[in-house]
């Protein structure tokens, strides 16, 4: 769903920056709660800014693997569901955007004047409503691991539709071609109703994948976990005073292997299977072919890029052009955005310290 130069034509383009920069503001402030182990203690902070990377990494990844849907047509994993669940709502509109900063500037994919479009539409609006939805469920469903799971398909599923209403009411608003928008709507609801099917698969096996082996590593799974408390025998001598409940310690737990795994699946992703993904145009570019959408696409400005197009230049066999292209995009996406997280991680630690002093001095 990345929206080229030209879609969308310059003062709702710059609301939309003005919209995504606004957002984004306001997610480095609560992403770095959210990486500061905020809900746990602060347990665990430590680890929270590789997994974020990492995260975006893999969406960037999994990104490439487009899945067929329909005729001649296409779709691919968004994201914002998966990421808002596993490292938080703020985290995840961070995460999306890196991955859509990465992919505009390095390869070519989605407007570089349209940034605040792709931001709005698929970091924004799938995030929010992915995790309001999620969040919702979660407390309505038995307080079980299977219910995050259950919950973040559901999410992930509506999150991809909502995502083509928001384009829908852009276009209305600043559409350079004059097409209908009651067609243009149709179009991209029915065809983005079947990728949501995808995204929700994807989001939904990742995160109970996780869920498996490490639950405590899911930011959505949260206050899941019960209280250790200690019961007494019916025939036990009464106590004089109630026993308060004891919380279970938390084993301080290596994320390494996890994180390796992680790494390992998102090269695998983008570095071989991608190059058997489906070759036919995402559901925005089929819409945007047969409705018309596209008669003032403007040239990318980075098409001059050696990694345009997801592939090497210069390197004559596709297969390896288009997994080195992948291996180097995970790279990226990963050092730009665990630098990112590390900073707000370390920004948060600081501004908690002198805090932490000025309380003991005036105990």
């Amino acid at each position: 769903m990345h929206v080229p130069d030209g879609f969308i034509n310059a003062p709702v383009s710059a609301a939309t920056g003005a919209v995504a920069a606004a957002a984004i503001a306001v997610s480095l402030r609560g992403a770095r709660r959210e990486l500061a182990g905020a809900g746990q203690g602060g347990a665990g902070a430590e680890r929270t800014a590789p997994l974020a990377g990492l995260v975006a990494a893999f969406i960037f990844a999994v990104q490439m693997l487009n899945f067929p849907v329909a005729a001649g047509t296409s779709g691919h994993l968004l994201g914002g569901a998966l990421a808002a669940i596993l490292v938080g709502p703020y985290t995840g509109v961070l995460c999306v955007s890196v991955v859509l900063l990465m992919q505009g500037v390095l390869f070519a994919d989605g407007g570089l004047t349209a940034l605040g479009v792709n931001i709005t539409d698929m970091a924004i609006v799938t995030t929010v409503v992915a995790y309001a939805l999620f969040r919702g469920l979660v407390k309505v469903l038995p307080r079980r691991h299977r219910s995050v799971t259950v919950a973040s398909f559901v999410a992930a599923l509506v999150s991809v539709p909502a995502a083509a209403v928001a384009f829908t009411g852009m276009y209305a608003l600043g559409g350079t071609a004059d097409v209908s928008i009651g067609k243009v709507f149709t179009a991209m609801v029915g065809v983005h109703v079947l990728i949501g099917v995808g995204e929700a698969v994807i989001t939904a096996l990742t995160v109970g994948a996780v869920m498996a082996v490490r639950p405590d590593l899911v930011y959505g799974a949260r206050g899941l976990a019960k209280p250790l408390e200690l019961r007494t025998s019916p025939l036990a001598a009464p106590v004089a005073e109630p026993v308060a409940p004891v919380p279970a310690a938390a084993p301080r737990r290596s994320v390494r292997k996890v994180w390796l795994a992680g790494l390992a699946a998102a090269l695998v992703c983008a570095g071989g299977i991608s190059y058997y993904a489906s070759a036919s145009p995402d559901g925005l570019e089929k819409v945007a072919h047969d409705q018309g959408i596209d008669k003032n696409t403007k040239k990318h400005a980075t098409e001059g890029s050696p990694l345009a197009g997801y592939s090497v230049k210069d390197i004559g066999n596709a297969r390896l052009a288009g997994g080195l292209a992948g291996v180097i995009g995970v790279g990226a996406t990963l050092a730009v955005g665990t630098g990112i997280f590390v900073v707000l991680r370390r920004r948060k630690a600081e501004g908690a310290a002198p805090a932490a002093g000025v309380a003991g001095e005036s105990a």
